[in-house]
């Protein structure tokens, strides 16, 4: 294979001499250092690099170029090299419209010019974009291949399982000629999709998710029998108690349903994260987070469902869904809140086939030229309608109250209010959905008039608030009315423990009524929904693990 390219593209030659220059000394004996001078050259560039297979790395961008600026190179670049690792140069009086500019495009990186020295204000950025590259597989080397049926909820689970977990994959319809050479090769036919082909030949045929998780290289099994950390759910607070578990020296394993990252994984983009000021979409922070828990030794138990809670002394046992358990010394449960159902007529039908709960950011492709309908007003709902509003014609966001600033924060309502394409009707509730073999028309009830409107809809993304995941808890833990579960001082009333607390002293502050077993996250009574609270909780759950297993 041919060494991966470094491209730079700036329309003043000095700078551009100068960057390649750096980059050369630094990068030359591994990687290619091309340069272009304008947008439109690198675009040729990267076509040309594309036809010929020649893996491209990182692209650097400078911010004002005539014709064609950084951001909208990069952007059109993402549909040719979309694993390429994107940066922007800019000047430091340019530092907020590149923030503000970078907002539309995924990028990794700003650098201010002049980056002398480039030891330390080049170099380590371009080290973390080529090492995020190189964790990141090629999909034209995975190779693997998914057909299926656009209005199929089936198809559409399986594409957001390997979309979610990171896993590189082709998806071909059943009505393409190419997706119709897939199925004859794999000697299936329509009705067996969603197929999935892997790298190694394997057919999965309409597979189960555990199935076609194990297929494509996802930890499915536990490899231990006993562990001294179990962690139940993969978004930021189950993330971070993994880290900082596996990082002080436990044995830990995570145990998620679905994908790593939660909620916050399938948001657009999370703009108020610490440490991140031109933003971040929450699947790439799920995978920066899934990586270094990987590389201090956690073990990721996917597509794992676990159904119920045991304390045998000492001992944490944690039964899952396929029959086998897992068990540890301590638990941290992380299991957030799963979006609520839209509860209307025809929606459960529908799910999967036009209505989805979450931005679903695999259907984005196909909302190209459409009216989409976003449910919710919190910020999860804002940063769907942004999103899609780089591919829908239209978007509408639906809000049951009469404003966003009681549940939208301050900059996403800004952000909103300076996108033509995105209309908000407050006031406004979905009362019905209809479509024959998917979602063809929405009912929308104004709550001041009472008055209904029936509009023609393919594409309706719902977020309507949260209802924790705690159901299998039930006898085993206290929950609060809700759902929710109290730990700490909430536990101890009136100066008395809660029911069957063996230990002489009170729970701590994250540690549920079972001595042991911690919480963090949403899922926590009285919690900040917040991805910065949550990954914090996480930590001070680990914390007060170490804690409570020195009094063992």
């Amino acid at each position: 294979m041919a060494r991966p390219v470094l491209l730079t593209v700036d329309d003043d030659p000095g700078v551009s001499r100068a960057v390649a220059r750096d980059l050369r000394r630094q990068y030359g004996e591994r990687y290619r250092v091309l340069r272009a001078g304008s947008g439109a050259e690198a675009l040729e560039a990267l076509r040309e690099l594309k036809l010929r297979g020649d893996p491209v790395a990182v692209l650097l961008a400078d911010h004002r170029m005539p014709e064609m600026t950084g951001v909208e190179f990069l952007e059109r670049a993402m549909d040719l090299v979309p694993r390429a690792r994107r940066a922007l140069l800019t000047a430091y009086a340019d530092t907020d419209a590149a923030i503000a500019a970078i907002n539309d495009v995924d990028v990794d990186a700003y650098l201010l010019k002049p980056w002398d020295p480039p030891e330390e204000k080049l170099y380590p950025r371009v080290d973390e974009m080529l090492r995020t590259w190189h964790d990141t597989p090629d999909p034209e080397v995975a190779g693997v291949k998914l057909v299926g049926h656009r209005w199929s909820a089936p198809s559409f689970r399986a594409r957001t399982l390997l979309a979610r977990n990171a896993v590189p994959f082709t998806a071909y319809s059943v009505d393409e000629p190419e997706g119709q050479r897939v199925l004859a090769a794999a000697g299936a036919g329509p009705d067996d999709v969603p197929v999935v082909v892997t790298a190694d030949g394997q057919v999965l045929r309409h597979p189960g998710e555990a199935e076609l998780a194990a297929a494509v290289g996802l930890g499915v099994d536990p490899q231990e029998e006993f562990y001294d950390l179990v962690v139940v759910g993969g978004g930021p607070a189950g993330l971070g108690a993994a880290v900082y578990g596996t990082s002080e020296g436990l044995r830990t394993v995570l145990v998620e349903r679905e994908a790593t990252g939660g909620q916050a994984g399938q948001s657009s983009r999370i703009e108020n994260y610490l440490g991140f000021p031109g933003g971040v979409s929450g699947a790439d922070l799920a995978e920066r987070a899934r990586r270094q828990a990987v590389k201090f030794g956690t073990e990721l138990l996917l597509t794992r469902d676990v159904v119920a809670l045991e304390a045998h002394g000492p001992k944490r046992v944690l039964r899952l869904d396929d029959g086998r358990s897992v068990a540890a010394r301590a638990v941290v449960l992380a299991t957030g809140v799963s979006y609520r159902s839209l509860g209307v007529p025809g929606c459960d039908d529908l799910t999967g086939r036009g209505v989805y709960y979450g931005s679903a950011t695999t259907e984005a492709a196909d909302c190209a030229d459409r009216d989409v309908y976003v449910v919710g007003g919190a910020n999860s709902a804002g940063q769907a309608a942004v999103f899609f509003a780089r591919y829908a014609r239209s978007v509408t966001l639906l809000v049951r109250g009469p404003s966003l600033e009681a549940s939208m924060s301050h900059y996403l309502i800004e952000q909103i209010a300076q996108i033509p394409s995105i209309r908000v009707r407050t006031c406004s509730t979905v009362v019905g959905v209809q479509g024959d073999g998917h979602l063809e028309a929405i009912t929308v009830q104004d709550a001041q008039s009472g008055e209904r409107e029936t509009l023609p809809a393919s594409h309706l993304f719902v977020f309507i608030g949260g209802a924790p995941r705690t159901d299998w808890l039930d006898g085993a833990v206290v929950r609060d009315a809700r759902g929710f579960i109290p730990t700490g001082p909430a536990l101890v009333h009136d100066g008395r423990r809660p029911p069957g607390w063996s230990l002489d002293r009170d729970p701590y502050f994250l540690e549920t009524s079972v001595p042991g077993v911690f919480v963090a996250g949403d899922v926590r009574a009285d919690s900040v929904k917040r991805v910065a609270s949550a990954v914090g909780e996480g930590a001070m759950a680990v914390t007060l693990v170490h804690r409570y297993l020195e009094e063992r």
